[in-house]
């Protein structure tokens, strides 16, 4: 397994494992971002960024995030999604992946690293507990759409 940094050629890929992982969220008519969009954002705008894990040179999961502003705390990053395809889960590849974002928001000195995890992905809230992350169930999502 290697995980590296995405590049250029890797937005198709991408692209393919965010619509998995809407799926797999019930939200499959959800993703309205394109390929060409999600390039732009990666590689020309530099709004987000995402990492790679490969095996046998084949994209199985990534990790995209960014970076924001907490008035309380300062500096954050947000991991916006870290996904796994279904056939190589529970292998130890979102741990990797996990664990390089830990590292790239510690080195880039953020006070925080928030993420969403949905109520009834039970293997996942798991997960994050296993990592000794805090699992908030006071705050409620707030969300405008402009489309």
């Amino acid at each position: 397994m290697t995980v590296r940094v995405a590049t250029p050629s890797d937005v198709l890929a991408i692209h393919e494992m965010i619509v998995e992982l809407a799926i797999f969220e019930r939200e499959e008519d959800a993703v309205i971002n394109t390929p060409e969009s999600l390039h732009e954002d990666l590689f020309e705008r530099q709004i987000c960024h995402a990492w790679i894990a490969e095996v046998d040179q084949n994209p199985v999961a990534f990790a995209l995030y960014y970076f924001a502003y907490s008035t309380w705390k300062g500096p954050i990053l947000y991991l916006e999604d870290l996904y796994v395809k279904e056939t190589h889960r529970k292998s130890g590849i979102g741990q990797v992946l996990f664990n390089k974002i830990v590292e790239i928001a510690k080195e880039a000195g953020v006070k925080r690293m928030d993420w969403q995890v949905l109520a009834w992905n039970a293997s996942a809230i798991a997960f994050y507990q296993k990592n000794k992350s805090i699992l908030d169930d006071e705050w409620i999502n707030g969300r405008l759409f402009f489309e």
